[in-house]
């Protein structure tokens, strides 16, 4: 592997001493105080609502460490009771929520209200002492690699990462996540394993306990022509609809997969204790709460649901 090239810039740049660094926001400004100003600088969006005991706690600890931060990052505050639809868009089942976004995209994120000591961690990962650490560098590279298809590359950076900062996560679920594309499950699932019970709760890690269980299903499926001839034979052989879902989403055709269990959805919700909407959501927690199939899938759910 070559040697990774590493970018240090100079930081984001510091907030005018006479703006802010936290607002209030709507659906219709998201757009302008969330994504345009990520460009800038990270956003953190707080997530929460007037009845929320716990987002009470941590709204006011944010604020005092992102106002410590001086232009480090910017905060902005969605009431998801006035304006629920960028929640539901991003998956939000609990609040408090904060997501950080960086370059217009969701990058990070935790829920419940975390102590201040915590929260200063989280601010100062995102927004870095002065511009992104090597560890950052070297982890965004490899995210980049894996996209790329280089899964080798990306195992062994993450894999030096991990060596670095045993504790880092995002290295652990990156390297998990390039032998599942290596086609190597057993040590994707030794590593995801191997995560301390405390730190099991991941987002990132449920995703990918998640995937390793689909992964696992799939290898028990049928050819692919068969399920299509007895589809073909019987449109509501609901059987053969889920396997060729399941299928789909190994081929990684994502939106094929979401089409099909939604068909049985449509046909008939309540087949096998609604087992088709079930598995929907559990290939939303696979493939991530802003994946573009997961936004697809749960537009497309909630319009066969509640219409």
């Amino acid at each position: 592997m070559s040697q990774p090239s590493y970018s240090f810039g100079g930081g984001y740049p510091a907030a005018n001493g006479a703006d802010d660094p936290i607002k209030d926001t709507t659906t219709k400004a998201f757009a302008k105080d969330v994504l345009e100003e990520s460009r800038r600088q990270p956003v953190l969006v707080d997530f929460w609502a007037p009845w929320c005991g716990p987002c009470k706690q941590l709204t006011p600890v944010l604020e005092k460490v992102v106002r410590a931060s001086k232009g480090g990052v910017r905060l902005v505050k969605m009431n998801i009771d006035d304006h629920p639809e960028v929640a539901g868009q991003l998956g939000i089942q609990s609040i408090p929520a904060v997501i950080a976004f960086v370059d217009g995209r969701p990058v990070d994120g935790f829920m419940g209200a975390l102590p201040e000591g915590q929260v200063k961690s989280f601010i100062d990962k995102i927004a870095g002492p002065g511009g992104p650490s090597e560890i950052e560098a070297a982890l965004t590279e490899a995210e980049a690699l894996l996209e790329q298809g280089a899964n080798e590359e990306a195992a062994q950076l993450f894999a030096a990462v991990l060596a670095a900062q045993p504790d880092e996560l995002k290295a652990l679920a990156g390297l998990a996540r390039s032998h599942l594309a290596l086609g190597q499950l057993d040590e994707a699932k030794a590593l995801i394993g191997s995560v301390p019970e405390e730190k099991a709760g991941d987002q990132q890690i449920a995703a990918l306990r998640a995937q390793i269980a689909l992964l696992e299903q799939q290898a028990a499926l049928g050819d692919e022509g068969e399920l299509r001839a007895r589809i073909e034979a019987n449109p509501k052989d609901y059987a053969a609809l889920f396997d060729l879902a399941l299928l789909r989403n190994a081929k990684n055709d994502r939106e094929g997969a979401a089409d099909y269990l939604l068909e049985i959805v449509r046909l008939n919700r309540n087949w096998e204790e609604e087992k088709a909407r079930k598995q929907l959501v559990q290939l939303f927690e696979a493939w991530g709460l802003t994946d573009e199939a997961t936004l697809y899938g749960r537009r497309r759910l909630s319009s066969l649901l509640f219409s």
